[in-house]
């Protein structure tokens, strides 16, 4: 039978590039969006689900159990970007990339943790971000909400191990993909103290998607993660010095990888 797998936010960019390639392999793939009708075409089946409404998470659960029976994978791909300095952007704002990158999630997983455990297997895979482990500059709210998310993950694993569930992370690089365009940009206030690299750093975070990888590369490796034996908490997908980036943090002096951070972003 074939496998039924559940990824959020597949109406475009990674998720849908996720939906697509497991879709035209065989599996039974149920994407998601806040409004499917806005969706132009998509070969897979497309549902409504908004990571901030729990009654529309369980209604999509609910709905594709009652269709399929059970659900084997989750891919939890649903997300938003933010950019700004810690001290101009509004709290508020903090709190609903915070609700949608990582609060979202939990809740997609505790909707469909019940399902899996009944049938004793099941796979849960959190889109994270290379960016989820250090802190960028006027990126840091978006790295803290993937760094958690990172966390959340290796906890989760461990508690759900003994009901044949597997959690896992993938973290990508950067990806040519419409992101850019869907996230919260705190304005360039002409007051500002960050004024000057603030505006540099939103142009250079713009090259660097723009000039991002190939979305299939993120499918691949989800697809080779569920058909993996024994799945590792950690996955990477990025150009070499996005991953490498991760293994200096470690060796570094702290100071000595925030000038490297510095440089990069000209700051």
């Amino acid at each position: 039978m074939s496998k039924v797998v559940l990824i959020t936010g597949a109406s475009s960019g990674i998720g849908k590039a996720i939906a697509t390639f497991l879709f035209d392999k065989g599996y039974k793939v149920y994407g998601t969006s806040r409004n499917p009708k806005n969706v132009e075409s998509c070969s897979f089946k497309l549902i409504a689900l908004d990571v901030l409404k729990v009654e529309t998470i369980q209604n999509a659960v609910d709905f594709i159990i009652q269709k399929e029976g059970k659900l084997d994978v989750l891919v939890n791909n649903a997300g938003m970007g933010i950019t700004g300095s810690v001290e101009d952007t509004p709290t508020d704002e903090m709190r609903t990339v915070f609700n949608t990158n990582l609060f979202g999630a939990i809740d997609v997983m505790k909707a469909v943790l019940p399902q899996m455990r009944a049938q004793k297997s099941g796979l849960i895979i959190n889109v994270t971000s290379i960016a989820g482990y250090m802190g960028l500059p006027f990126r840091g709210l978006y790295s803290a909400t993937k760094g958690a998310l990172e966390i959340i993950s290796e906890a989760a694993s461990m508690e759900v191990k003994q009901f044949g569930i597997n959690v896992v992370n993938v973290a990508p690089g950067d990806f040519a993909t419409n992101i850019a365009s869907g996230r919260y940009h705190t304005p360039v206030f002409e007051n500002s103290a960050y004024k000057e690299t603030y505006k540099a750093n939103l142009d250079l975070m713009d090259a660097h998607v723009n000039g991002g990888m190939n979305p299939d590369e993120m499918a691949k490796a989800v697809y080779s993660i569920i058909n993996a034996k024994n799945p590792k908490i950690h996955y990477k997908v990025g150009g070499f010095m996005e991953k490498f980036s991760i293994v200096l943090k470690r060796i570094l002096p702290d100071r000595v990888y925030e000038k490297l951070l510095m440089n990069h972003y000209k700051l």
